[in-house]
């Protein structure tokens, strides 16, 4: 199989094609994931969000939209062990394996990061839609030799739970127990031959997760908006890190806005995607900044989100494939509009 690779002239200036189909990775399996009736990451973030896929966003969108959920795309152990460690994994299997499921209960890895008897497969099968969603878009052999002129850019956002960003080499964590994103990315770079891999986070918390597994491989670039202090209390230094300088934080102080949010991106994260020249995007999409999230004081709007994802997606004259990949939001109510922002400007940037 011929590589994925971008030359560099993918990067002259080149028009980008309205609208574009996106592909939408989802699955009832990942309702199964049960922390608990008064856990943030409740099953109902999803079920929301399925109400509004099936009862709205299709019958609007019509083909621009493919929805996806394919019944054996379950992330194996040698897919999670690209990223975790086998101690990660023992940890995890642990907690899914424990007799308190049998009987009921829950068991957990920490405060906040329960486990009840479907986690085990809402979380393999969170992964492994993005595995899924990898092999479409990259996979595709109408580009493979020549991606600078693809007629026909890749997009896909899954729409899958437990989130993954907290989750770092050695352990779950923070609501998440395999993070989804790196995963995709260590499948796009080892299988398809992705060289440069950009990771944006818009979560208001940190993908210490991400930026722990990125950290030691040159390859990668993670940069990140979110809130400090808050949680898990990493990224809150303005600027670079890492031995190869390829983590970038942009942290916001409580009570930001649009103003300082689109600030942040603009002059600090988009310019060091862009001096990157990723040949691929991959997004961890949280939208637990909004003004009406309860686990945050960011102040965003919808309008943000569009306002990012249009910008995202017009790096590289449109042409880059993306996969985005549904992080934190915990208001139940907010999160469908700011996800329907996020991938209508999917389709129509």
């Amino acid at each position: 199989m011929l590589p994925v690779v971008l030359s560099a002239v993918s990067w002259l200036r080149l028009p980008a094609i309205l609208p574009q189909q996106v592909q939408l990775y989802t699955s009832e399996v990942c309702l199964g994931h049960d922390p608990g009736a008064d856990h943030p990451e409740r099953p109902q973030r999803l079920l929301r969000l399925l109400d509004d896929l099936y009862g709205e966003w299709m019958p609007d969108y019509g083909s621009l939209l493919q929805v996806c959920s394919p019944e054996d795309a379950d992330v194996s152990d040698a897919q999670l062990l690209r990223v975790h460690s086998r101690a990660h994994l023992k940890r995890a299997n642990a907690a899914f394996g424990s007799w308190k499921l049998r009987v009921g209960q829950r068991s957990r890895v920490d405060a906040d990061t329960i486990a009840s008897s479907g986690s085990r497969a809402a979380a393999r099968r969170a992964a492994g839609l993005v595995i899924a969603a990898v092999d479409s878009i990259f996979g595709r052999d109408d580009v493979r030799d020549f991606p600078q002129f693809d007629p026909k850019p890749r997009r896909a956002f899954c729409m899958v739970r437990p989130p993954g960003h907290h989750a770092e080499v050695d352990t779950p964590m923070g609501f998440c127990w395999y993070n989804n994103v790196l995963v995709g990315v260590a499948h796009a770079q080892i299988v398809y031959g992705a060289q440069r891999v950009a990771i944006l986070d818009f979560d208001v918390h940190h993908g210490n997760g991400d930026a722990d597994i990125t950290i030691g491989d040159p390859r990668r670039l993670y940069v990140s908006s979110h809130e400090t202090p808050n949680f898990p209390g990493t990224g809150e230094t303005l600027g670079r890190d890492g031995k190869f300088k390829n983590i970038v934080n942009a942290p916001l102080p409580a009570n930001s806005g649009s103003v300082e949010f689109r600030l942040a991106w603009r002059n600090t994260l988009l310019p060091a995607v862009r001096s990157f020249r990723p040949d691929a995007i991959f997004i961890s999409a949280g939208f637990d900044a909004h003004s009406d999230d309860p686990l945050s004081s960011i102040k965003l709007t919808d309008e943000d989100y569009a306002w990012l994802t249009t910008k995202v997606v017009n790096l590289c004259g449109g042409r880059l494939p993306i996969v985005s990949v549904l992080e934190g939001g915990y208001n139940v109510d907010r999160l469908p509009k700011s996800v329907r922002r996020h991938v209508h400007a999917m389709i129509h940037s």
